[in-house]
């Protein structure tokens, strides 16, 4: 049976050959009802629609070829978006300098971040929050995302 790890081992290789990273894979439902979905990013930049719509298409042909995935599932290919989930140790260090909500487990019970991601390393990461600097270990992070705030653009006319 084809697992993430199988999946991430097989593309990871391949969208690294087309200059892209692969960013996540996740493997959910059972059925009719089961869906792929891989996250690719570009290295200093973002992805557009027709490249999403490529690697789309090389991938489903890749994946009938090289797998065992038995029965039907959904493939989605899509690109980390504007606030995107932080998993794993890269996604935090590709984020680093942006704004950052956290949820972790600590000994008092869960706790709220909200403010800048100033460091990540591959065991802890650091958030400059309105508490001043607060860091703890991968292990601890029960959500992670950053955020993306809409800027009110100034009325044509009006000085900003």
């Amino acid at each position: 049976m084809t697992t993430v790890e199988t999946l991430w081992a097989l593309l990871e290789p391949w969208l690294e050959a087309e200059r892209l990273e692969l960013d996540d894979v996740e493997m959910s439902g059972s059925g009719r009802a089961r869906t792929i979905r891989v996250v690719v990013d570009r290295p200093g930049g973002g992805v557009d629609v027709d490249t999403l719509a490529q690697v789309s298409e090389a991938i489903s042909r890749l994946l009938d070829a090289e797998t065992d995935l038995a029965g039907p599932y959904r493939l989605e290919v899509t690109s980390p978006g504007l606030e995107r989930p932080l998993k794993r140790p890269r996604h935090w260090q590709k984020s680093v300098g942006r704004e950052v909500t956290v949820k972790v487990q600590t000994p008092a019970g869960t706790q709220t971040l909200r403010g800048v991601l100033e460091a990540a390393d591959e065991e802890v990461f650091s958030v400059r929050s309105d508490r001043g600097p607060v860091t703890h270990p991968y292990r601890a992070v029960v959500s992670a995302r950053t955020v993306f705030r809409w800027e009110k653009s100034p009325r044509p006319g009006k000085k900003k």
